[in-house]
């Protein structure tokens, strides 16, 4: 029995097609965020608002969030070609994302605590200039996820089998996308609990919105954070894995004895593949099978001959 192993590719830079786009739509949403979140928090203690309180707090955490990705996206820029990543620096953005979740659970946290204080404690609020603050920072949430959208949309990878594939993305990028749209709703509620307490006397309604928001943002947390810790655990994807499964054992010469299938970047996927092989079967047979999985950025095969 005779033993190969063989590589596909040795080029380690899976940071993603649209990755220095992405960085730059992100800085830029950054900025905005940065300013309307001093407004709303500043607005939220000179009016008294929870809610309005709440907006700003989870706008924070949005733009430190944006600012822990936007720094992962130089790192992962900078260190492209460093020998030290074994498989480069595509998954430096879900270890940003991991962290700024983590953040994002404790502050979620607090919001609530506070809210659930004020509920018991109502206080004054100046329901019109905090509905005011609340409109523009509403705005400004739309205008995030309007320029988070440019990238967000699928990629066809043009497989020319229906294997049900998920679509890859940057989960940095998705993510925000995601939390600017929570961030449009948070906005929404403090809009429509200041208008409760000024034209229908339902002080209530601001604490209770506050609550509302820090789910929001405890969903939001929890969602990032399984994400990315299923790319930092090296989880198998499975519709690439059922793919190879397919290329390879559709005929009786190879058989798979060893599978594993991981993300390297965001829309990059590494494989080692061992498989036992009738005679006159080759590696590079193996690899023209497995031709049509694009995601198959870095393979491995290793070939034993029966």
């Amino acid at each position: 029995m005779t033993l190969k192993a063989e590589t596909f590719s040795h080029d380690h830079q899976f940071l993603g097609a649209s990755h220095d786009d992405n960085a730059r739509r992100t800085l830029w949403v950054v900025a905005l965020t940065f300013v309307m979140m001093i407004g709303e928090i500043a607005a939220g203690y000179l009016t008294g608002s929870m809610a309005l309180l709440a907006d700003g707090f989870h706008m924070a955490t949005h733009a430190g969030a944006l600012g822990i990705a936007a720094a992962a996206y130089g790192f992962a820029r900078r260190n492209a070609n460093n020998r030290r990543y074994s498989f480069g620096t595509g998954k430096v953005g879900d270890l940003a994302g991991f962290a700024s979740a983590m953040v994002l659970g404790l502050v979620s946290l607090g919001i609530a605590g506070e809210s659930v204080f004020r509920l018991f404690q109502p206080t004054s609020v100046a329901f019109g200039e905090a509905t005011l603050i609340a409109l523009v920072g509403l705005g400004v949430n739309l205008l995030s996820a309007f320029l988070l959208a440019g990238h967000h949309g699928h990629h066809d990878h043009g497989h020319s089998h229906d294997h049900g594939h998920q679509h890859h993305h940057d989960n940095n990028l998705r993510s925000a996308y995601v939390h600017v749209l929570a961030d449009a709703l948070t906005s929404v509620l403090a809009i429509a609990a200041l208008l409760a307490g000024r034209y229908l006397g339902w002080v209530w309604m601001d604490p209770v919105m506050g609550i509302i928001g820090s789910i929001v943002i405890a969903k939001w947390a929890w969602n990032l954070m399984r994400d990315s810790a299923a790319v930092l655990l090296d989880t198998t994807d499975e519709p690439v894995a059922e793919e190879i499964r397919e290329l390879l054992e559709t005929s009786d010469d190879v058989r798979i004895s060893d599978l594993h299938v991981w993300q390297v970047g965001p829309q990059a996927r590494a494989a080692i593949v061992s498989v036992v092989a009738a005679a006159g079967v080759t590696a590079e047979a193996i690899r023209e099978r497995l031709a049509p999985v694009h995601e198959l950025s870095h393979l491995t095969i290793e070939l034993r001959s029966a």
